[in-house]
């Protein structure tokens, strides 16, 4: 698979085969290892999400081979799976007792399922306090009161979040349906892009101050490919019942964190190109023809707009493709056709890194 031989002949040759395979574990080229005794203790990688145990485990082995998966990654991994196929209930809990302060406890595992349950209908009944429905959020007058919407959904979004973590789990065992969860994210994003739009710079809004956490609401599963998939479907409904079709797609769009700036552009898809296309095989590869003839328009415009190097912003996003990491303000002002002013230095660089993060989060970021 990955052209690649090692030996465990010698001590050096097993060490560079173990640093091998560490390092493609952590860069998510294996998403199985299995193991004995060694990567159970001593190894540390964030990604890691769930561990299979089916080994007496105890005390501090115990807590090393869990500690593996509890490594808060990002808000999309707020804890770690463990499914084991052995009783270690006892052995867990007394592990726990001798490692850390019985009122530590909650930090090193969750509720079960029944609780997190009944959290989560608690915080639901909170939400309906404030909005009974998705569209009574459009009827919130003041700032205090779109807060404390914005902090009750929130909320919702984390228990949901842990929810997600247990394999039995589905809205058929909470009060609020899934319907009515899409609504309800649609109406806190909108929520979301109204404070980041304010056009009223001088106004300071108590909004400002709350964490959206937005990436909670990001599923993998909902993506461009499975929109191609809906616009198959579109393509070869009825006419009469297109525009319910259509309909859903964009409000699909509109709810995920992922695809909710990527609307304006399939919509436009939808009106001028589709109408077009006879083959319906041929949708996804007109789409990204598409795809790829507006991702260089708007980087031209981004540079034009901006007066930068086009080549250079380039560099900045496959770099930042390929580490994660976002380009130093020295790095973004080098982009620049003409260097601006100490003074200016600053807001410019600031200015045009959020341009082009929104541009990959726009024409990149789930896209597959």
């Amino acid at each position: 698979m990955f052209n690649d031989a090692q030996s465990a002949n010698d001590a050096q040759s097993f060490l560079n085969y173990k640093t091998d395979i560490s390092k493609r574990v952590k860069s998510k080229e294996i998403d199985i290892l299995l193991v004995v005794n060694m990567f159970l203790t001593g190894f540390d990688s964030k990604t890691l999400n769930t561990i299979y145990v089916d080994k007496n485990l105890k005390y501090h082995g115990l807590i090393q081979a869990y500690s593996r998966t509890n490594r808060i990654l990002d808000r999309n991994k707020s804890q770690g799976n463990i499914v084991t196929f052995r009783n270690l209930k006892q052995n867990t809990d007394d592990a726990v007792r001798l490692f850390s302060n019985l009122s530590a406890k909650e930090t090193i595992t969750i509720a079960p399922y029944s609780q997190q349950i009944n959290f989560f209908e608690e915080a639901y009944a909170n939400l309906m306090a404030i909005t009974p429905t998705p569209n009574d959020v459009n009827s919130l007058v003041t700032e205090e009161d779109e807060l404390k919407f914005a902090k009750a959904f929130r909320s919702i979004i984390r228990l949901k979040n842990i929810l997600d973590s247990f394999t039995e789990f589905t809205f058929d065992d909470v009060s609020m349906t899934a319907q009515e969860f899409q609504n309800f994210s649609t109406k806190y994003q909108d929520l979301k892009d109204k404070i980041k739009f304010n056009n009223d710079k001088q106004k300071v809004s108590i909004l400002n101050e709350i964490d959206f956490e937005i990436e909670l609401l990001h599923r993998d599963e909902i993506n461009v490919t499975y929109i191609m998939q809906l616009l198959t479907q579109l393509k070869d409904a009825k006419p009469k019942d297109q525009a319910i079709q259509k309909k859903r797609i964009l409000d699909l769009i509109a709810g995920e964190a992922e695809l909710r700036s990527k609307r304006e552009l399939i919509e436009q898809f939808i009106e001028n190109n589709l109408p077009e296309i006879s083959d319906d095989s041929t949708i996804e590869e007109e789409f990204k023809t598409y795809w790829q003839a507006e991702t260089i328009k708007a980087l031209e415009a981004l540079s034009t707009t901006e007066s930068l190097k086009k080549e250079k912003v380039e560099i900045i996003i496959n770099n930042f493709l390929f580490t994660g990491r976002m380009a130093t303000e020295d790095e973004i002002i080098e982009t620049l056709e003409k260097q601006p002013s100490v003074l200016q230095r600053e807001s410019i660089s600031n200015r045009i890194t959020e341009k082009i993060k929104d541009f990959i989060k726009t024409f990149i970021n789930g896209v597959e």
